[in-house]
């Protein structure tokens, strides 16, 4: 499949018009004169009045008028003029503090363009990486470092859906449709300023907004990075480097959402992502995080963090993708990859309908001794094997890492 990334979003005749008339506008308004802009070809393609277009027009190029002043203009591959009125109230301005006006203008105007396109770049980019639109990793590298993102750093995705907040959709109506675009990317931006200084980000390029109320975060997941949140010894060695941090990462990601409803006011998901090796390691991190988050959302609420090893039985039934269930299987059920003893016990409880008595039988072992490993499978994976989910979730575990090791 080949990227759809395009680097000119923008036709650029479209952006020259754009900032011709910003130019326009804003020279009018501080000179207190007429301004209009024609392209190479001497065609008016911006006005401060378009009704005098006309007027201004033929005094210019039929009678080559001194009462206007031109500069050029010129913006990626295109080239015109600015041209300038004497002003209304009479003021005399000298030329050179009329250049200095323009230029001044004209260099504000192309660099916030500038800007806006290279967001706008950025968003595309991560969009499309993360939804495996890009299959070349030579590809990947040359236009995040033109973009300056740093994916060398282990990363994991944070998937944050606050479309309560970004979409306004209760206060929509209040605005025309022309400006509703720009108050969502409004709000989208303030969503990422708020995680940027969460995090003490140098800066936002690894943030992205998806579209639909839905930010993006390209977290670096390693050790080092998830400072305050890891160094805990709560990441069992035995797991393996997917799973690796992931308890510090919804730390951090539970304080994020904390930090998030403070400043919006409003609800807030958050889908957390393993972390995968390799460029298309975030894509796979986005399925996790995208899988996580929408079946945490409808089973477990609102308001929380979700990753796939919290979502239950949710998790086994939701996901469709196999290879991600067994790797779940098997992380869930790795506390006990040393203790065959109690995954023996685990099966014939299973096998006796989690009867006691009967499975004490089958172990010939004492009922004690069968409460005791019972009680200790709890402490080591967190599951109660008498409770319903937990057993359901625990057997669906072991038929998972069964067909795997028989592969």
């Amino acid at each position: 499949m080949k990227s759809t990334l395009n680097v000119s979003l923008l036709n650029t005749t479209t952006q020259f018009e754009q900032v011709a008339t910003i130019v326009a506008q804003r020279v009018a308004h501080l000179l207190c004169a007429e301004v209009f802009v024609v392209d190479q070809h001497a065609c008016v393609i911006a006005s401060s009045n378009p009704k005098l277009v006309k007027l201004y027009f033929n005094h210019i190029y039929q009678q080559n008028s001194l009462n206007y002043i031109r500069f050029p203009l010129s913006f990626n591959t295109q080239i015109g003029e600015v041209i300038i009125s004497k002003p209304h109230n009479g003021e005399v301005i000298s030329p050179r503090l009329v250049q200095e006006v323009v230029e001044l203008v004209i260099n504000q105007t192309t660099v916030i363009d500038t800007l806006l396109n290279q967001h706008q770049l950025k968003d595309k980019f991560i969009y499309d990486l993360l939804h495996n639109l890009i299959d070349e990793e030579t590809t990947v590298a040359r236009y995040s470092k033109l973009l300056g993102i740093d994916l060398n750093p282990p990363r994991a995705v944070i998937l944050i859906n606050a479309a309560d907040y970004i979409l306004i959709s209760n206060i929509s109506h209040q605005y025309k449709q022309e400006n509703i675009e720009n108050l969502i990317q409004q709000r989208a931006n303030l969503v990422i300023g708020s995680i940027v200084s969460f995090f003490q980000l140098p800066n936002d390029t690894i943030c992205a907004y998806l579209g639909d109320g839905e930010v993006v975060v390209l977290k670096a997941s390693d050790t080092k990075n998830l400072g305050n949140w890891a160094n805990r010894g709560d990441v069992p060695e035995q797991c393996s480097s997917s799973w690796a941090n992931l308890t510090a990462l919804k730390r951090a990601a539970r304080a994020l959402l904390m930090r998030l409803q403070d400043d919006t006011g409003t609800s807030i998901n958050i889908g957390i992502g393993r972390y995968h090796p390799g460029i298309r390691g975030l894509a796979q991190s986005y399925q996790d995080a995208r899988a996580a988050l929408s079946l945490g959302s409808r089973f477990r609420g609102h308001n929380q963090v979700h990753c796939l090893d919290g979502l239950g039985i949710a998790a086994f039934i939701g996901i469709g993708d196999e290879r991600t269930k067994i790797e779940l299987a098997t992380y869930l059920l790795s506390p006990l990859d040393h203790e065959p003893e109690l995954i023996a016990t685990l099966d014939a409880f299973f096998a006796e309908d989690c009867c006691p008595s009967t499975t004490a039988n089958r172990l010939s072992i004492h009922r004690n001794t069968l409460s005791y490993r019972l009680d200790k499978i709890n402490l080591l994976t967190g599951f109660n094997p008498r409770r319903f989910d937990d057993a359901v979730q625990m057997r669906l575990a072991l038929l998972l890492r069964k067909l795997s090791n028989s592969r």
